[in-house]
């Protein structure tokens, strides 16, 4: 069976072997270089008193040197393209190691006032952003993290479909991934847009024809004062009135490069990305829409970025002196290079932004594919319209290891609700985090952690880590009661699936009591569906006068001296707690 480990071990051999094959190509066409410059030099020094034949063997020589050195680029790039690819898998190999926690965890993209990004170790260390992001820009990590944070319970499917094709495609997938990731990008793309946006060409129309006909009249200078018919001195006034005519425009043409010399980089990176979109066949809805995004009647995407990153770098060469005085005095090259800079964003500017949201997606959505890819026995959920909220089979966690992790059936209807109890370490708090991954994986349309699952779309929100705030001046058990206002308001607005652990822990255990009684009677009448884990075995009693509520533990035993448990899901009230025997355990008693 070739799984996704032994798919990244062949083709991390490959792509060593093609480093280093490159890597002598690459070495071979510098001693050709060194070579031919040697003998060129010996050559024209040879034959320096017939200098027809000399001038001969001197402009072969440029020729085959700069052929080799334009090849010598060629296959740089193909060797940095490989050491990429050879990052990539050597990457995946690690993370299915469990090896992954000095990647990217997100925590930038934290929210305290999400609906439950912080309760569910959604970002941070150990988290499972920072366990699945693949992502190689920024743009497509925040889309990443909205994505994850988005609660959307609308087109599932739509997402499942391109999840799946996605996944089927991991060449693709790596090859993407390893070309956005050559590129360092100085300027984000939301900079630029904003730039795009807001920019004021300084050049009209009317200027396009002057570079043209500048040059026409340099060329038939040249030509006057080669038949001797002008004196050579004209062409000194010439270039000096061409100095003059750039020189009207210095400050703005400044301007110009100075801004498009931060984006250079980003441009010609795009438009290798979108080159490979435009090229990939797709065939689910969601990606065809994507790719139709940045498909016009007359260009490619790709195309249109790459005239704009010559154009930039026509205007770079204004940085070589020599260039910089003959190019501007003879040619007006700054004003014909930032014409067509301005061309460009007149004519493209306003669809740059679609373009970049695009090569975003896929950054986003290539991670979504290998999640998918790296795990084949985890299930799409089935979408079911209404009745059953989560009906799964062997429910696990999907970052704990597949040999250790204790999977349990759940059926939860709409508008039920459980009340887990259990000893400390039975796995309460995994549990519930297990479900909430569950429905935020089937919501973002990935598969789960299970055998089989049937799920009606629903929101999440959730009160698992309330804290304190020194900031605020405000206490925990406040801090507790803002965020159960929160859920209370929430769900006055639509559905949500509510997730609760231990609330109240900021007041005694009889006012705990009464008052966790009173909002899980709050959550029943307002036909809210959820999960409380709680060591209030008080609570449980709930169970004989409302029929939504049902009662579940998790157990643990203590066998010879040792405790054990189980972390299986069971019916009824746990009567085994384990904080004494810890105590006399590790004899703090």
């Amino acid at each position: 069976m070739n799984t996704p480990f032994l798919y990244y071990q062949k083709h991390l051999e490959t792509y060593q072997l093609e480093v280093e094959k490159l890597y002598k190509k690459l070495t071979a066409l510098s001693l050709y270089r060194l070579l031919v410059f040697v003998v060129t030099v010996f050559a024209v020094y040879w034959f320096f008193y017939m200098w027809q034949v000399a001038a001969v063997i001197a402009v072969v020589g440029v020729i085959v040197f700069v052929k080799l050195l334009s090849k010598h680029t060629d296959v740089k790039r193909q060797r940095d393209f490989n050491k990429a690819l050879v990052a990539i898998n050597k990457d995946e190999i690690e993370i299915s190691k469990g090896i992954y926690y000095d990647r990217n965890d997100g925590s930038q993209f934290q929210d305290n006032n999400h609906f439950y990004s912080v309760d569910i170790d959604l970002f941070g260390r150990g988290s499972f952003f920072q366990f699945i992001n693949r992502t190689t820009i920024l743009e497509g990590a925040e889309l990443l993290a909205n994505i994850l944070k988005s609660n959307n319970v609308n087109g599932i499917e739509v997402r499942q479909k391109a999840i799946k094709e996605l996944s089927s495609k991991p060449k693709w997938r790596q090859e993407y991934t390893a070309t956005s990731s050559m590129v360092h990008v100085e300027t984000p793309a939301k900079h630029i847009i904003k730039w795009l946006g807001g920019y004021n060409a300084f050049l009209s129309k009317k200027i396009a024809w002057l570079p043209l006909a500048f040059t026409g009249m340099s060329a038939i200078l040249v030509g006057l004062i080669l038949f001797k018919i002008i004196d050579a001195a004209f062409i000194g006034y010439w270039l000096l009135l061409g100095l003059g005519i750039t020189g009207g425009y210095l400050k703005k043409i400044n301007h110009l490069s100075q801004n498009s010399d931060k984006v250079k980089d980003t441009f010609r990176q795009y438009a290798l990305l979108l080159n490979r979109i435009e090229n990939e066949n797709f065939t689910s809805e969601f990606l065809l829409e994507k790719q139709k995004k940045i498909q016009s009647e007359d260009k490619k995407a790709s195309a249109v970025f790459t005239e704009l990153s010559k154009a930039l770098d026509a205007l770079d060469n204004r940085n070589n002196l020599i260039s910089a005085i003959f190019g501007n005095g003879l040619l007006l090259s700054d004003i014909k290079s930032a014409y067509a800079v301005e061309k460009w964003i007149n004519t493209y500017g306003n669809k740059v932004a679609d373009w970049f949201d695009v090569v975003s997606f896929f950054d986003a959505y290539n991670t979504l594919g290998n999640f998918t890819y790296n795990h084949p026995d985890f299930v799409f959920s089935e979408i079911v319209a209404k009745g059953t909220v989560i009906n799964a089979e062997s429910l696990g966690h999907p970052m704990l290891d597949k040999n250790k992790r204790i999977d349990s059936d759940l059926i939860i209807e709409n508008e039920q609700f459980f009340i887990v109890t259990g000893a400390n370490m039975a796995g309460k708090s995994t549990f519930l985090r297990t479900v909430s991954l569950h429905i935020v994986m089937a919501n973002v349309g990935l598969p789960i952690c299970a055998k089989a699952t049937k799920y009606s779309p629903v929101k999440l929100i959730t009160s698992m880590r309330t804290t304190d705030s020194l900031t605020d001046d405000s206490s925990y058990f406040f801090s507790e009661l803002t965020r159960l206002k929160y859920i209370v308001d929430a769900i006055q607005k639509e559905p949500y699936f509510i997730i609760l652990d231990e609330i109240l822990k900021g007041t005694n255990s009889t006012d705990k009591a009464i008052g966790s009684k009173k909002f899980v009677e709050k959550l029943v009448a307002s036909n809210a569906t959820g999960i409380i884990a709680t060591h209030d075995l008080s609570l449980c009693e709930i169970e004989n006068e409302l029929k939504q509520v049902k009662n579940y533990y998790f157990d643990a035993e203590i066998i010879n001296d040792e405790l054990h448990f189980d972390y299986t899901l069971k019916t009824g009230i746990c009567k085994n707690m384990n904080a004494s025997f810890l105590l006399k355990k590790m004899k703090i008693v």
